[in-house]
């Protein structure tokens, strides 16, 4: 699976490329929600890929939703973000990525994200570690909040719930070494995972935001919450990532201005 994975996002990702290259169509699925004709292209492709090797899988995309062909007493599901970054995408920015997970009974077991525009694969395989381009990675050492450089998101209400959401940044701007907000939560998490980021935190996220990124992070030592503290789970409406170092340090922050896990 994690050798399919890998195929099937090389594969997106030159999809995602040719789009990027020739043009595309945008349509909007809410006022700052986009999607592209290559986010469907992409996702197409994934799933006609892992139905011709794993009829009986159920799969969970973001266009399309669960998957009615797979067997839904399967206990593997396959988590796709054809294009995770599609505003970033469709403006020519190159910060976007596929994201492939396979799930089994809500463990997460492999983990793929593909960023077409650097060329960097990242993946991981419970108990195997997680790697970038076939090399061993790690979380970074920093232990310090103010040591840090954490990243985060907004999410599509953030017009409607921005006096809730802009507390954080604040509180983190004054405590950590800098804020960053790249657009793409599955880069955001393996840039965690890789050390270039210490913590990542954000709200409004979907499963195929980060089933991928939750395990390449673990997998790379790394520590992944809900914004409460509580165990994550790929259905949470919040999520807490971080090196493991500062994890604390950045809950005090969350909870210092009440920001916890949210009804989705």
């Amino acid at each position: 699976m994690l050798n399919l994975a890998i195929q099937a996002a090389y594969e997106a990702g030159a999809i995602l490329q040719e789009y990027a290259t020739r043009g595309f169509q945008i349509k909007n699925k809410g006022r700052i929600n986009l999607v592209t004709e290559a986010d469907l292209a992409s996702e197409r492709h994934i799933k006609e890929l892992i139905a011709s090797h794993y009829p009986t899988h159920r799969i969970l995309a973001e266009e399309s939703g669960i998957s009615s062909a797979g067997d839904s007493a399967d206990d593997y599901c396959w988590v796709i973000d054809p294009l995770d970054g599609t505003t970033n995408f469709s403006h020519g920015f190159p910060c976007y990525a596929v994201s492939i997970g396979v799930e089994r009974k809500g463990e997460m077991i492999v983990g793929v994200i593909y960023d077409p525009t650097r060329d960097e694969l990242f993946a991981a395989e419970r108990g195997a570690g997680a790697t970038l381009n076939g090399e061993k990675i790690q979380v970074s050492d920093v232990d310090h909040l103010e040591r840090a450089l954490v990243v985060s998101g907004f999410p599509y209400d953030i017009r409607e719930r921005m006096d809730e959401y802009l507390p954080a940044w604040r509180k983190f701007l004054e405590k950590s070494q800098g804020v960053r907000r790249l657009g793409a939560a599955a880069i955001d998490m393996c840039c965690v995972a890789t050390g270039r980021m210490d913590g990542f935190w954000e709200h409004g996220l979907n499963p195929w935001d980060t089933a991928a990124g939750w395990i390449i992070i673990e997998e790379a030592g790394g520590r992944v919450t809900k914004m409460d503290g509580s165990p994550y789970d790929n259905y949470s409406a919040s999520l807490l990532c971080t090196n493991g170092r500062v994890h604390e340090e950045m809950l005090a922050v969350l909870k210092e201005i009440r920001m916890t896990e949210p009804e989705r």
